[in-house]
């Protein structure tokens, strides 16, 4: 398709990315046509004039991230990436000449592996930042990601060498910020001055279910003002250059992140349905799409055109300014690496997930003590050790520091603040939600990222762990007071299905050590993952230290279970205890009572479902097997005693 040699390259490139939504929803008789309609001037603007992307490189480390939270207005999204050209990425991480998003996959939208799914996928199209749906949790992710950028900034940049200095977006709508979530990592941003994030709010008045006057009537630019960010407004969605007069607000905004309020039609161009939520849950149908279509001077009988105009223009704005600030990027790299070469190292593996050499040299041993210690406090001393070793391991808690015993303690260490970025030590607040997606946004940075709180709390957390899983990041999530042992705070903090909760995610490793060296094991396992988060499962009372030399070495934990103890003289055990965490060492006293009577007797420590889910058949069944002796007492089948094996037996049948 050419375009009149007239036309205004903006205006024509705005209207090839409303008509390619409306075709890709009406293709797939399904999605949300309105806010990609109403929100097409905003995002080209943004990507045309401001962001700083390389489409031909979009892992570009010091790249400005867009998130689009409101995913359900993914074909904007895709339209985006489509005509800017950017590069698919394989899953060693290395771009390849193939487009993330072929006007093809545009034609299979929400399609089975389709690239263009219904809401967007990290991971699975290039060019997507953040992997979004659940309402607020991706604007959540990008104050991690804002955190990020300024941390790096602080550690890696030195006088005359820039390397990190690159802003984070986030497309919002009311859904978002009607969810508590977005209020608390807004609250956090506020409070951190993140000056370098900018919140884009499309204030288009309508959900699901009708207007927003049925359930969300504040003034959401005086919440924000009161947050302490810097409010902007543009009156109407269509005029380009009141967005362009508002992003260069935000790049000379050094003290507070900003909101763009958008003042927006969903579905602009359609003539019956843009005041409905029908146009912003639903597709067209034939003939308003066509009708949209003929508002906006476009062909109505072709659908999925593309003016070879726009993909120049695209080439010569977004995707000239990315090439040049990468090249500039790559060459200023190349000239710190002569000059830092450690940090230049640090930086590398930092991107690639990969850890210093001897990051676990110090990882402490404990020796054998009846009394023993809290695995929360092990794993407190663990952490630290691992931590001076890995700079790049950041993280905190949600209000619950001295108690989850996750606070860095080390000199240099220090607090993540307005104004020293470059701590270590996170404070989330009591804002369990958002911890874990900001979590999750600090990992999508590169950093090694944890957070922390009582396991009951997980319950706040479960749709942002379900991301970490979704995303592959790896995210330490480290939750203490695990069992009855908080049971004197009540039934309200009493942790009872959680560890079955967490235990269902998939992708989700599970970790529950039973003693200190369980722990350091646990620690030894979890640093090295680059693509699975971890929930660590930790107790608040002190549990006893296995001898090793007595029960099995605590590197068993690797493989998710392990037999902890044998009958005397290799006899076949007629009773096999389960158990983790805290009641390993209850099946270890029972196991000496039981053998002193003359029972044979064998103790499973399983601090891990998922991990133990993995190992061979052999491996599992394994655990149970015994000689059949007639007429002997051992010639019964062995008894599996503990609840924690109901689950890895019955996975590990499929």
């Amino acid at each position: 398709m050419t375009a009149p040699p007239s036309v205004d390259l903006d205006r024509l490139s705005v209207t090839t990315l409303r008509t390619l939504a409306i075709d890709a929803v009406q293709a797939a008789n399904s999605g949300h046509p309105g806010a990609p309609m109403g929100l097409a001037p905003v995002v080209h603007i943004l990507w045309q004039r401001f962001l700083r992307f390389d489409p031909e490189h979009p892992g570009w480390p010091n790249r400005d991230r867009f998130v689009l939270s409101a995913g359900h207005a993914s074909a904007l999204l895709y339209a985006l990436l489509h005509l800017s050209g950017v590069r698919a990425v394989d899953p060693a991480g290395e771009r390849t000449a193939e487009p993330a998003v072929p006007l093809d996959e545009l034609r299979r939208f929400r399609g089975l592996d389709s690239r263009c799914p219904g809401h967007p996928e990290h991971g699975w199209t290039s060019g997507v930042e953040c992997t979004t749906g659940p309402l607020g949790t991706g604007a959540a992710a990008t104050v991690g990601m804002a955190i990020a950028a300024r941390w790096q900034a602080a550690t890696f940049n030195r006088p005359g060498h820039t390397l990190f200095d690159h802003d984070v977006y986030a497309l919002c709508g009311d859904g978002d910020l009607m969810e508590g979530v977005c209020a608390e990592a807004a609250s956090l941003a506020g409070h951190l001055r993140l000056a370098n994030l900018c919140w884009i709010y499309d204030d288009n008045g309508i959900t699901i279910e009708g207007g927003t006057g049925l359930a969300f009537t504040e003034d959401v630019s005086a919440r924000f003002r009161a947050y302490g960010w810097h409010v902007l407004a543009v009156d109407d969605a269509n005029d380009l250059g009141a967005f362009t007069d508002a992003f260069a607000a935000f790049r000379a905004e050094t003290d507070r992140p900003t909101l763009i309020v958008v003042a927006s039609q969903i579905g602009y161009g359609a003539p019956t349905k843009q005041d409905t939520a029908a146009a912003h849950g639903e597709p067209l149908g034939e003939d308003e799409a066509r009708a949209a279509k003929q508002s906006y001077g476009w062909p109505d009988d072709t659908p999925f055109a593309v003016p070879d105009e726009v993909r120049e223009h695209l080439a010569a704005g977004v995707g000239r300014r990315g090439r040049e600030l990468r090249t500039a990027w790559e060459e200023s790299f190349a000239r710190y690496a002569q000059r830092f070469p450690d940090l230049a190292d640090a930086v590398r593996r930092m991107q690639c997930r990969e850890l210093p050499d001897g990051w676990d040299a110090d990882l402490p041993a404990f020796p054998a003590d009846a009394r023993g210690i809290a695995t929360r406090e092990s794993s407190g001393r663990v952490l630290n050790a691992v931590a001076q070793r890995v700079p790049w391991l950041v993280g905190g808690s949600a209000d619950l520091a001295p108690s989850t015993r996750t606070g860095l303690a080390f000199d240099g260490a220090g607090d993540v603040t307005a104004d020293t970025p470059g701590g270590r030590n996170l404070h989330f607040g009591v804002r369990e939600h958002a911890a874990a997606a900001v979590a999750n946004g600090l990992a999508l940075s590169g950093l090694r990222a944890y957070q922390s709180g009582f396991l009951i709390f997980s319950d706040f957390q479960r749709g942002a762990v379900r991301l970490s899983a979704l995303m592959e990041l790896p995210v330490v999530h480290v939750y203490t007071h695990d069992s009855i042992g908080v049971g004197e705070d009540g039934p309200t903090h009493q942790p009872v299905e959680q560890l079955a909760a967490l235990r269902a995610v998939p992708g989700l490793i599970d970790l529950r050590p039973s003693d200190a060296n369980e722990v350091t094991e646990a620690w030894r396992l979890i640093m090295p993952l680059r693509h699975q988060p971890v929930a660590l499962a930790l107790t608040r009372q002190a549990v006893p230290t296995l001898d090793c030399t007595r029960y099995a070495p605590a590197a068993g934990l690797a493989r998710g279970g392990y037999v902890l103890a044998d009958p005397p003289g290799g006899a076949p055990p007629e009773v096999v205890l389960v158990a983790s965490g805290s009641e390993v060492h209850l099946a270890v006293a029972a196991y000496e009572t039981l053998t002193a009577e003359g029972y044979a007797v064998r103790v499973v420590s399983l601090p891990s479902w998922e991990l133990f889910d993995r190992q061979p058949r052999e491996y599992a069944t394994g655990f149970c097997r015994r000689r059949c002796v007639r007429g002997s007492r051992s010639s019964r089948p062995p008894r599996w005693v503990g609840s924690a094996m109901r689950g890895p037996r019955a996975r590990s049948s499929r």
